[in-house]
């Protein structure tokens, strides 16, 4: 397997668990605090990547967790989080179809990020 092939996979396994903590989070915000599907696809984001982030960061790219780095990922991926929330709460999608979708762009957009641009080591 290639080394980013490797990666992938290894994002991928962290994503799992991401995700069930996203999803679960969204619904909570959504049934409990009767939020918008953008205000609750944002914060459960914001909430299970931070874990995940780090994880990434020591487990798979083996580069230092820096505040930059957070920020960067966290930005980029929060605004994807609240576009697609947006869209859905518009067109009055089901959550499932808005986690759903997140889930899967999030998971090929957030590792070219974090792969060519957030967690890229440097050259000499």
């Amino acid at each position: 397997m290639t080394k980013t092939g490797q990666a992938f996979f290894t994002y991928g396994v962290i994503g799992i668990a991401n995700t069930l903590i996203h999803w679960q989070l969204f619904f909570v915000f959504r049934e409990l605090f009767h939020t918008t599907q953008a205000t609750g696809n944002v914060l459960a984001f914001l909430i299970a990547a931070s874990g995940s982030f780090y994880l990434n960061a020591f487990f798979n790219f083996a580069v230092p967790a820096s505040l930059l780095r957070y920020a960067t990922f966290m930005l980029c991926m929060g605004g994807l989080s609240w576009g697609v929330g947006n869209v859905a709460d518009r067109w009055q999608w089901p959550g499932l179809a808005t986690v759903s979708l997140f889930s899967i762009v999030s998971l090929l957009v957030g590792f070219a990020l974090a792969n060519w641009l957030v967690f890229r080591k440097a050259t000499p």
